[in-house]
């Protein structure tokens, strides 16, 4: 039996518009694109040009910084579009997907028979490796460091979340190969639900299982890690989205780069709340059209709605969202009284309301953040719902007063910006903490390297 971990603090916010363990066809797009902010810590440096033709699995662009890391196409076609902002910054490189797919072939491998280098220099060549991410300061992996460890969680306990046991279903040999390989760069670790049952998880080799139970986030990848193995100063691990690993399977068992995902469409606002297949980058409008509430102002989201980013309905799937949300606006209400009116029909995470004894009651919550930003009040309620051996409200402190040695001494190393979002749904201050998080972080970056 793996080891289980339970945490008490925390909190599950029970939304409507769970998604039902169901597939619906979409019509794949035309349009593909692949946003450089999507990879934090990349400098850009596009390798191709405009009309140019491009093979699924080719080079988009690269990081300045490390040229190895390579950023590549999810389809064939030709580039139609180089968008750039302020000071020439590349925006996103658009591809019109072509009627017939050709790949790039980068040979079927047998991992069991590969060196961690081999494996390493493997992603790096088909672009994967841009999907490992760094700790500390939350960025594309250095290919140079030498990580302590890998750490995958295989579950998200943040709301609507997809469920990754569904999506497994028919890529346990993908998902299995791919920790063989991360196994052979490092000791890779595998977390899991104390809910999960798919073999593929609680007996999957080569890798340290961990069974995790309690409320969100103990999906975050970063509390997992800070109940296992606690990032010291000097010290670097590597997480992966246990999506992603499906990925680097199927670049050794099949020799060519899919970058297709199942994603969760989620929220109040979608009619049928479901599964549907869909490559990094591509274009949202047929997934949205005719499947949400219309004539209503709404938040479309990419990912979840407490760490997703916002997007267009005509925008693209980020390279890190596993699902996409649609909630209201709620720019067009106007309550009598405000907060102070008594009411059943809204959450409260300190029963605020008489929700809470509504038990298990989905809610309908939109975008407003009903109110404006106050001075920082230090009364614990990060604390109870931050399950870390960290004091939250003094490291956001000295993250604003920029003390990057109480920083370092208060456990910035371990954190990222998503382990901070259920403290900014509670927050009475409205302060936007992943966002001071973020900049903390990368100041510390600035400063160390």
């Amino acid at each position: 039996m793996a080891n289980v971990i339970k945490l008490h603090k925390g909190l599950n916010i029970n939304l409507k518009g769970k998604p039902a363990q169901e597939i619906f066809d979409v019509k794949q797009p035309d349009i593909y694109a692949l946003v450089p902010d999507d990879f934090h810590g990349v400098t850009p440096k596009v390798v191709v040009k405009e009309q140019e033709y491009v093979m699924a699995g080719g080079t988009l662009f690269v990081d300045k910084n490390h040229p190895e890391v390579k950023f590549v196409s999810p389809v064939s076609g030709v580039v139609t579009c180089i968008e750039r902002g302020e000071r020439r910054k590349v925006l996103s490189i658009s591809v019109a997907a072509a009627a017939e797919q050709d790949y790039e072939e980068f040979g079927k491998k047998d991992v069991s028979t590969m060196t961690g280098e081999q494996v390493k220099a493997a992603l790096l060549e088909a672009g994967l490796f841009s999907f490992i991410i760094q700790r500390p300061y939350i960025v594309v992996a250095d290919p140079n460091a030498k990580p302590k460890g890998i750490f995958v969680s295989a579950f998200d306990t943040n709301p609507l979340a997809a469920d990754f046991e569904f999506v497994l279903k028919g890529q346990e040999k993908d998902f299995q190969t791919g920790l063989d390989a991360l196994a052979k760069m490092a000791k890779t670790y595998l977390n899991i639900s104390v809910e999960q049952k798919n073999p593929a998880l609680t007996s999957a080799k080569n890798v340290t299982v961990t069974v995790f139970d309690g409320p969100n986030p103990a999906g975050n990848v970063g509390v997992q890690i800070n109940h296992i193995s606690p990032i010291n100063k000097g010290e670097t691990v590597w997480t992966l989205r246990a999506e992603d690993v499906i990925f680097i399977g199927r670049l050794f068992n099949t020799g060519r780069v899919d970058l297709t995902r199942t994603i969760a469409l989620t929220g109040s606002e979608v009619k049928k709340p479901a599964y549907c297949k869909l490559k990094v980058g591509a274009s949202l409008t047929d997934v949205f059209a005719g499947r949400v509430t219309e004539g209503a102002n709404l938040r479309y989201i990419n990912g979840n709605v407490l760490t997703g980013t916002l997007v267009k309905p005509n925008g693209y799937l980020s390279a890190r969202a596993t699902s996409l949300t649609v909630i209201p606006e709620g720019d067009d209400r106007h309550e009598f009284l405000g907060f102070i009116m008594p009411r059943t029909n809204q959450f409260s995470a300190s029963r605020s309301y008489f929700s809470w004894l509504c038990g298990n009651k989905e809610y309908t919550l939109d975008a407003r953040i009903k109110g404006g930003e106050r001075h920082m009040i230090m009364s614990g309620e990060y604390d109870k719902v931050f399950p870390m051996s960290i004091f939250p409200e003094y490291l956001i402190k000295a993250i604003i007063a920029g003390d990057i040695d109480r920083m370092e001494a208060l456990g910035i190393y371990e954190v990222a910006p998503e382990d901070f979002a259920v403290c900014e749904f509670v927050d009475s201050s409205k302060l936007e903490l992943q966002r001071i998080v973020r900049q903390g972080l990368d100041m510390l970056r600035k400063e160390m390297c």
